[in-house]
Order: C-alpha cells, then sequence, then structure tokens
C-alpha cells in the first residue's frame, strides 16, 4: 500500500502542470480488489460548454490481476439526475498470447491504463456532472485492481485556456 501511495504522489507531481486537465480524481480500492458492489463515483464540475472534452478511465492493477482483461460500464449523469451518456467498456490489460502488461509502469509490478470513453464529447450546461463505474467480470471480487479514477481534459482539437 506504501508504493501506491507513493505512486500516486509522483502522479500528481508529474501531471501538476497539464493545462489541458480539467479533472483528475483516482479512487484506491479497499483490500486491491474492485468489489461488483463498489461503484466509484467521480463529480466534477464544468463551465466551459463551448469547449469540447475528453474523458478517460484510469485503471491501476497489479501484474497478479487473473485476467487479461476488463469489462466495466461507465454512467454519465447530470446534476438533475438525467443518465446522459452509458456503456459497456472491455479493455485489454495483458497481451492475451504473451501474458506482457500494458499500461505505463513507475514502479515494479503495478500498471496504469487511461482508457478512452468519451471523445470531444460537448457538455450541454454549465454543470455539475457524476460518472459512475461498475465492475461487469464475471467474478464478484477482481483481485488486483488498486484504483480506478475519472480524467476530464479539454479536447486538443479546441484547446483553448
Amino acid at each position: 500500500m506504501r508504493i501506491v501511495s507513493i505512486l500516486c504522489l509522483l502522479t500528481l507531481l508529474i501531471s501538476s502542470c497539464d493545462k489541458s486537465r480539467v479533472f483528475e480524481k483516482n479512487k484506491d480500492l479497499k483490500d486491491e480488489s474492485w468489489l461488483v458492489v463498489n461503484k466509484p463515483v467521480f463529480e466534477f464540475q464544468i463551465d466551459n460548454i463551448s469547449q469540447p472534452y475528453n474523458l478517460y478511465c484510469n485503471v491501476r492493477n497489479e501484474v497478479s490481476y487473473p485476467k487479461a482483461n476488463i469489462y466495466f460500464s461507465y454512467s454519465l449523469t447530470d446534476s438533475s439526475g438525467n443518465v446522459l451518456e452509458t456503456k459497456l467498456i472491455s479493455h485489454l490489460l495483458f497481451d492475451k498470447k504473451t501474458g506482457k502488461p500494458f499500461g505505463t509502469t513507475g514502479l515494479g509490478d503495478i500498471y496504469d491504463h487511461q482508457i478512452p470513453l468519451l471523445k470531444n464529447y460537448s457538455f450541454k450546461h454549465p454543470s455539475k456532472y457524476k460518472m459512475t463505474f461498475e465492475q461487469f467480470m464475471r467474478i464478484d471480487t477482481l483481485p488486483g485492481i488498486l484504483a480506478v479514477g475519472l480524467r476530464v481534459e479539454k479536447s486538443k482539437m479546441d484547446s483553448k485556456d
């Protein structure tokens, strides 16, 4: 757990000068497992609706994760609770043939993935929004998943400061 904390601190320091980032937060998962009942929720504010945004799911896993891929769903809702977008995502964490981990690593056997959800997304109203993630694997407890997060950034297509 100490390594995860150090990795989070390093990520924060490196990304602190990222001008395209509007919101980024990761939630560590208890017992380094993603339980099916654990549905991480992230609230963020959008003020500039003329700016398109990219939204990503951050997943941090250990090399001991027992599967090659991960299935999860996301749901984007507005401040009134209206569902704006929802989708089931499948993402490879390891090469199916070689078992080589994908993603980036900073320390040992921990890998970070930034999984695209919505590209060049336009919000209709300045407001608070919520993104909820739910793991959709065939097992209730998904061992080896250390953290799940959300990143919202200005699209480089029209990046204005």
